[in-house]
């Protein structure tokens, strides 16, 4: 991109951050670029999105344009201004939020998370549900997670949303260590957030997906600890949430429409460490979820929308499959039309049957096991 193009952006986005909230959207000034204009530049394998790799201007700025973390801004996304703040996440009575947690550690610096759970003390421990971002394994941040955390926090969930580190600062196995540490530093402080350390949930979208899905199936995989910090305490989990998440990434790179993420330099090559995705066979069944399935797994949610444009449906349904195969409780629910995340997956119905699963998979134990758990 020319220096003028990323001062035009520039512009766009201190226009975001200057409007008013969304009643005023009608009247916010156009952008001084197009995204027509944008894609004509930026958008090297003509899928109609701008990736992260793709992008040349400020990190800062797609990562602001990018809403759902998903690590592609899309027209929509371009035009809308970002009304997310996270310091003005508007916090219902019942619950609190405790911010940028540290909760180990990952290439010599702290790792963070927010943590928010009921305000009122539970009468027994509570399930715990941790949010894996997005963001193509090289963008995204913790603080989107926030929102959609609260109506599991007012259902007495101590909920967490987590960052790792991204490709940009170490490849993989970096990003499973660090989503693995902050579920020990949960379990390790399970007393002092009142959690019950056998009611542990992950999910996650996209890149977030396939991390949730792997911390579902890699449990007692000694390799991904890592030594971020909690080492006495396991990280397996009892339950996941997978939206549209990669698995099978020699098949991804492979399906036609998305031959281009299998170049030097797009996002499934950095997690892989760079170089030809295909031509990296080792690191591809290493960060497979499906390499670690056995019958010791835990139940899965997976969605998937039928027009994904970025992960092709056909990794959420190898997922589903390798989990039945063992005969794991799985659960793939497939959204007509929908695409990488967007409406289909903000629907009442899909946030609901989430929420249903957790409930059902975690649900309290019985009385006479409560009885045996050691209060605070």
């Amino acid at each position: 991109m020319r220096p003028n193009t990323v001062a035009s952006l520039a512009l766009v986005f201190i226009t975001f951050l200057s409007t008013g909230n969304a009643q005023e959207t009608d009247r916010r000034p156009r952008p001084a670029i197009s995204f027509e204009q944008v894609l004509k530049r930026e958008d090297a394998d003509h899928d109609g999105k701008i990736s992260q790799t793709e992008f040349k201007g400020p990190g800062r700025l797609f990562t602001r344009m990018d809403r759902n973390g998903d690590g592609q801004v899309t027209k929509q996304e371009f035009l809308a201004r970002p009304n997310f703040k996270p310091s003005a996440v508007n916090m219902p009575d019942d619950v609190q939020m405790l911010r940028d947690v540290v909760f180990g550690q990952g290439g010599g610096r702290d790792l963070k998370m927010h943590i928010v759970m009921p305000k009122q003390a539970a009468k027994s421990p509570m399930p715990v549900y941790i949010w894996v971002h997005g963001g193509g394994w090289q963008g995204g941040t913790k603080e989107g997670g926030v929102g959609q955390l609260i109506p599991l926090a007012r259902s007495g969930f101590v909920t967490a949303t987590i960052e790792y580190r991204l490709t940009g600062e170490a490849a993989f196995p970096a990003q499973i260590e660090d989503c693995k540490c902050a579920i020990r530093y949960l379990r390790a402080h399970a007393e002092k957030y009142k959690i019950d350390k056998d009611r542990v949930a992950v999910g996650g979208s996209s890149a977030g997906g396939h991390l949730a899905a792997l911390l579902g199936t890699s449990g007692g995989v000694a390799e991904f600890e890592g030594t971020g910090g909690w080492a006495d305490q396991p990280s397996n989990v009892n339950a996941v949430v997978d939206l549209y998440g990669p698995t099978d990434i020699l098949r991804f790179v492979t399906t036609p429409g998305f031959e281009g993420h299998n170049r030097d330099g797009s996002p499934e090559s950095r997690l892989l460490g760079g170089g030809v995705v295909a031509e990296n066979l080792d690191g591809i069944k290493r960060v497979n979820p499906i390499t670690y399935v056995d019958q010791n797994d835990p139940p899965f949610l997976i969605i998937h929308g039928t027009a994904d444009r970025t992960v092709p449906l056909n990794q959420s349904q190898r997922m589903h499959d390798a989990l039945k195969s063992s005969k794991i409780d799985s659960t793939l629910h497939i959204i007509q039309g929908a695409g990488h995340g967007g409406p289909g997956f903000a629907e009442p119905k899909i946030r609901e049957m989430q929420k249903s699963f957790l409930m059902r998979v975690l649900r309290e134990p019985p009385m006479e096991q409560q009885e045996s758990i050691a209060q605070p």
